[in-house]
């Protein structure tokens, strides 16, 4: 099969490597591809035998199947640029954590050019599971797309035959779990201030017995850093799919902004350079809360 991944992030990387081991031909194109960025990009893909393209339509042009995996706020972007190079019954699956509104208007999209838009929601994190993560999906086309999917090392679950039901699945567990990742850091960094950490973590184990807090504490810490940016433009189409229902979305929109909070601090170097063994690596929370108080505890 002839694949093309629109976005060769951490996702799109994976997704290629995997692919790759399989024999499958597969190219690839990302915006970065033109910046600085886009130097470990080509490296990587002469590496595991990727094409890179010029283009989103270059990329998509001739491929029986389209995966889109960028950032939540390009979904439709995307769909919009790959749409009128699509092969005529080619799969559009779109990986993106999107709100089903933006997923119904990228498959209108994709389907008004002949292709066959499928919508994806990945429930978990990519990296464990790789291309085996469990991923549902949903449309009138995701029960046919399954089984091609599955023969490619996907471990596709149709969610329903109705847009936004995946998505949405996707984006009301992301109100907790993204929302989780951002109190965690609210709270720990101000218990760290006031050197009530012992405490404050003591009680939580009372409560909840069966989350090793320091564990999972420096755990999301490390996330946040890392993927902040992409965190917070996924939070922002979480607030989107909740005020779609007519319901202000204040924790959602809280999150988003703790987490883009933390990428503003992470660009400007206060965890490290990235790509450096002490960005986003410590093992102990404590040590990027002391960064973030050192630059923000007055005094």
């Amino acid at each position: 099969m002839q694949i093309a991944l629109i976005g060769y992030g951490e996702v799109g990387r994976i997704l290629a490597e995997d692919l790759r081991a399989l024999g499958q031909d597969v190219a690839a194109y990302d915006v970065k591809l033109a910046g600085e960025a886009g130097n470990g990009l080509r490296e990587h893909a002469a590496a595991q035998g990727v094409t890179l393209a010029a283009s989103h339509a270059d990329a998509v042009r001739g491929a029986e199947l389209v995966v889109s995996a960028v950032t939540a706020s390009q979904a439709v972007p995307v769909a919009a640029a790959c749409a009128p190079a699509i092969r005529a019954g080619a799969l559009f699956l779109d990986f993106n954590s999107a709100s089903p509104g933006a997923k119904i208007r990228a498959a209108g999209l994709i389907e008004a050019a002949g292709g066959r838009y499928v919508e994806g929601a990945v429930m978990t994190s990519i990296p464990p599971y790789r291309i085996r993560v469990p991923l549902l999906l949903g449309g009138p086309h995701a029960a046919d797309a399954s089984p091609a999917l599955e023969a490619l090392g996907f471990a596709p679950k149709v969610a329903s035959d109705r847009l936004g039901v995946a998505s949405a699945t996707k984006m009301c567990r992301s109100v907790m779990v993204k929302g989780l990742e951002a109190m965690v850091i609210e709270s720990f960094t101000a218990a760290r201030a006031y050197g009530v950490e012992d405490a404050v973590l003591a009680s939580l184990k009372e409560t909840f017995p069966g989350i090793d807090w320091e564990k999972q504490g420096a755990y999301f810490f490390q996330r946040v850093i890392e993927h902040g940016r992409r965190r917070s433009e996924e939070v922002r189409e979480v607030a989107e799919t909740v005020r779609e229902i007519g319901l202000t979305p204040w924790s959602a929109s809280g999150t988003a902004e703790r987490q883009a909070w933390v990428a503003d601090l992470a660009d400007d170097g206060l965890f490290g350079s990235r790509g450096t063994a002490g960005f986003a690596r410590s093992v102990d929370w404590r040590v990027e809360a002391d960064r973030i108080l050192a630059k923000v505890k007055p005094g």
